[in-house]
């Protein structure tokens, strides 16, 4: 069973405005962010990424944002980043509690996305841990193409199971299954989430899923009854990673997650829909 209060959502503008290919004004992100933390409707924001600025131009002002910031530290504040030097970039910031970085086990993937291959990704992930022990922040690894890929590369349950297994070793304590180009489907997702709680069954893994608007909730679903309690989306489902393939799926609608588990009544949803709208 579930309730409000073993539910934890996170909302990721971040991902949400990444892909735009207008220029989000650095006030009117901070003025979103800081509405979201104001309406204690979700416990984590995934608000920006410290990575190429070539690579993904709408996250340049990410510093710059954190500044305008004005977290009651009721909140986890998320940053993204994809190499070492983006650790030690965000670490610097008292205001961010948590890094992610995107660990993918779909080889192609991996190279698209942080132009390393796994081998090496692993290696970065072993070189954050360290950044972030030090800085006093937490890491959290999102398991790329968890569910599939559309690549061809190798996937399997198994295969998934062992990399998280070799996640832990290295120390790894915050982890995500992340479907960045919507490959699962409702019974994957219930099949692997029992595979990998009867394997760590000590451990509480998040879920970052991209969906269709008709089978959004279907997903939802199937993770809550396989034990999930950890859920991001984004506002109006809008985002998908630039380096994923040519049609970006977007995310989860947050306000589905917040009806869904009773996090906000309608009128203040609407308030967040409508702040997002200013800033897209």
């Amino acid at each position: 069973m579930y309730s409000k209060k073993n539910i934890y959502l996170t909302d990721c503008p971040r991902d949400a405005w990444q892909a735009l290919s207008q220029f989000v004004p650095t006030e009117e992100k901070a003025r979103h962010i800081n509405f979201l933390i104001e309406s204690g409707a979700f416990q984590c924001i995934d608000f920006g990424s410290f990575v190429s600025h070539k690579a993904v131009p709408q996250m340049k002002d990410t510093a710059q944002v954190v500044d305008l910031l004005e977290n009651d530290a009721q909140v986890e504040l998320l940053a993204i980043v994809a190499n070492t030097r983006g650790a030690s970039d965000g670490v610097k910031f008292s205001k961010i509690n948590t890094l992610g970085y995107p660990f993918s086990i779909s080889e192609t993937f991996q190279l698209k996305n942080t132009k390393k291959n796994i081998a090496d990704s692993l290696r970065t992930v072993q070189e954050i841990i360290e950044v972030c022990d030090k800085g006093g922040k937490n890491l959290r690894i999102y398991l790329s193409m968890a569910f599939g890929n559309p690549f061809g590369d190798a996937w399997s349950e198994q295969r998934v199971v062992d990399w998280i297994g070799k996640l832990l070793e290295i120390g790894v304590k915050d982890i995500a299954l992340a479907d960045t180009t919507s490959e699962a489907k409702p019974k994957i997702i219930a099949s692997l989430f029992e595979s990998i709680h009867a394997d760590f069954p000590n451990e509480n893994f998040g879920v970052h899923l991209h969906s269709s608007p008709l089978e959004s909730a279907e997903k939802i679903q199937a993770a809550l009854n396989a034990g999930c309690k950890r859920f991001e989306g984004a506002l109006l489902g809008f985002g998908g990673c630039p380096f994923a393939k040519d049609e970006l799926v977007g995310n989860i609608p947050s306000e589905e997650l917040l009806e869904k588990f009773n996090r906000a009544d309608k009128n203040t949803i609407q308030e967040l829909i409508n702040s997002f709208r200013r800033t897209i």
